[in-house]
């Protein structure tokens, strides 16, 4: 698509022009981070096999790049309720990319992920602050929607 042309277009400006203030989300330093590990990710992926090109690899891509997509997509809805649940999914693509991450290891795609795995570990505390400072959400079991994996005998 040519957009030589449409940048400068008077008749495209109005009172819903965006400008800097319109991307908040910019700010966040859990969207920069997120945006850090997406870059770091794909540097990953260059490492896998020519084989896994449309298959592992590219399911591994949006799930990276869902993370700072949904935080993003959160600051731009109305409520709290909203931003909190894009908050969610983002973390839980945080999850699927290093669960994937972790199977490329195990079939030896990467040596390492060590690096990452840091970086996201910290993405996701921050999210699930984030998430709790708009959602408070009091620790009843039924209240839960992640599964408990004390209990468990898998």
């Amino acid at each position: 698509m040519e957009l030589e042309g449409l940048v400068g277009d008077e008749s495209l400006r109005g009172s819903w022009r965006m400008d800097d203030s319109d991307f908040q989300y910019r700010k966040l330093i859990v969207w920069q981070k997120a945006m850090l590990l997406a870059k770091a990710v794909y540097a990953l992926i260059n490492q896998f096999p020519a084989t896994e090109k449309y298959a592992l690899s590219d399911q591994v891509r949006r799930a990276v790049v869902s993370i700072p997509s949904n935080i993003a997509e959160g600051c731009g809805r109305a409520s709290n309720r909203d931003y909190a649940h894009f908050l969610s999914i983002a973390r839980g693509s945080l999850y699927e990319t290093m669960t994937q991450l972790e199977f490329a290891q195990s079939l030896g795609y990467i040596d390492t992920i060590k690096d990452v795995e840091e970086l996201a570990s910290e993405i996701s505390r921050m999210l699930t602050s984030l998430m709790k400072k708009y959602i408070p959400l009091s620790p009843s079991p039924s209240n839960s929607r992640s599964p408990s994996l004390s209990n468990s005998n898998f």
